[in-house]
């Protein structure tokens, strides 16, 4: 079984099953050292929660860096999420060019938008960042939000076959070698993954659950880098993320309660299984 170092570089938001607090379980579960490079500590994630405390580590990041490649440790693949500032993208650039070991995967979730709409706190000047770093990774994950923002395309929320093939033609125009566009569907109760490689586009398609869950994201993305890592190819591992992902959804939907992230953790021998 392959055993690869990775390293994740992401937020810490301590409670809200999101950012490093998802990535880190998932990854180790499905057989990979990992480490962290945190880029924010948050009390608790920004969907729904309010007066949460919030601490800046970009400042932490090139020393963190400067003490890895003091020791000479490298990676065997970069995984990074959410990222706060344009200096932080930058950090991860030179990640990239001075961390990473011969052969090393290079993953990025562009998570800065959905439903058509930039988070908060994030403008054009920081999509083009994202863009650069985008074309920098070898497989990049964004939902259709974010591949609109990044390629200039206007967004729709209804499409067609023709939008999508464009839009991730447009996105392996950017450099990326590899698209793993998510949250596409064609039908009122389907959803799924577009894998667009070599020239090629296939469609994972799953159901759609009437409700969606804070995190689920980075369970997908997580669950994505894993299962490549672990030796599937970029279809077999889009399709094993997608069906880990919903179950964890549907794991969590009948709880109330369980508002603020999906009950990833007790599905976690599903995304074992499914690797073996």
């Amino acid at each position: 079984m392959p055993y690869k170092k990775i390293l994740s570089v992401q937020d810490i938001s301590c409670v809200g099953q999101c950012s490093l607090t998802v990535a880190l379980p998932i990854l180790s579960a499905t057989g990979h050292e990992t480490a962290i490079l945190p880029s924010a500590v948050l009390s608790t994630h920004t969907g729904g929660f309010t007066g949460y405390t919030f601490r800046d580590l970009t400042d932490d990041m090139p020393a963190i860096a400067a003490h890895w490649k003091k020791e000479n440790i490298r990676f065997d693949a970069v995984y990074t999420g959410y990222l706060g500032s344009a200096r932080q993208i930058a950090y991860v650039k030179d990640i990239f060019d001075t961390l990473c070991a011969e052969g090393a995967t290079t993953f990025v979730d562009p998570a800065m938008a959905d439903n058509g709409k930039l988070y908060y706190g994030f403008d054009d000047a920081f999509v083009q960042e994202m863009k650069s770093l985008c074309a920098a990774a070898d497989i990049i994950l964004p939902n259709i939000t974010e591949a609109c923002f990044i390629t200039g395309t206007p967004y729709k929320d209804v499409y067609d076959e023709a939008y999508i093939d464009a839009l991730l033609k447009a996105l392996s125009e950017i450099g990326a070698k590899t698209v793993i566009l998510t949250g596409v569907g064609f039908t009122p109760d389907t959803t799924g993954v577009m894998v667009y490689e070599n020239g090629k586009a296939r469609h994972y398609r799953h159901k759609k659950l009437p409700k969606g869950s804070h995190g689920t994201g980075d369970v997908y993305a997580s669950a994505f880098v894993g299962a490549y890592l672990r030796g599937k190819d970029a279809y077999e591992a889009a399709g094993i993320a997608a069906e880990y992902t919903l179950r964890c959804i549907e794991n969590t939907v009948d709880d109330p309660d369980h508002w603020y992230g999906v009950k990833f953790e007790p599905v976690l021998p599903y995304l074992i299984d499914a690797l073996r």
